[in-house]
């Protein structure tokens, strides 16, 4: 694939990762393992730091929405840029899984923190620390599937 399709098989396996962590995500809240999402936590601190003022309940949970689903999207793009070569469903997925807590390593220990939207991970004293690295693990290998499915299907397993 070019980068053209790598970059668009990128994004839409990330709007399909985005989909299956909100779900994933949705029954984690209802069994009371998550309360604040990541773009929940986003979306606080622009509401803290003043970036909010005005907006709606409604209009800062479609803000919310919004920022996971980009965050989701520019992921998968980046995903898709660095993937070069392509495998079969369990090498995409195994790969996607790898990249996804790549991703949250990143972000994690650098952006999060440093605007201080969430504390570094080895400052925390809960095993729920262990969520988001999940989390980004299951993105990482649905965004693979995805982008296998939508790549040609370049090699089979």
């Amino acid at each position: 694939m070019g980068l053209k399709e790598r970059a668009l098989a990128g994004v839409f396996g990330g709007v399909a990762a985005t989909l299956v962590l909100s779900g994933m995500r949705e029954a984690w809240s209802r069994i009371g393992f998550v309360f604040d999402t990541a773009p929940m936590q986003v979306v606080d601190r622009m509401k803290e730091v003043g970036l909010l003022e005005g907006w709606s309940p409604g209009a800062r949970r479609v803000l919310t929405v919004a920022v996971h689903f980009a965050y989701g999207m520019g992921t998968g793009t980046a995903f898709g840029f660095l993937r070069r070569e392509q495998g079969g469903p369990t090498e995409e997925a195994a790969v996607g899984a790898a990249l996804g807590m790549l991703a949250w390593g990143v972000g994690w220990a650098s952006w999060l923190p440093l605007t201080g939207v969430h504390r570094a991970p080895w400052t925390q004293r809960t095993p729920k620390v262990l969520l988001p690295v999940l989390d980004h693990a299951v993105f990482g290998a649905v965004w693979g599937l995805a982008y296998w499915a939508l790549g040609g299907r370049a090699r089979r397993d």
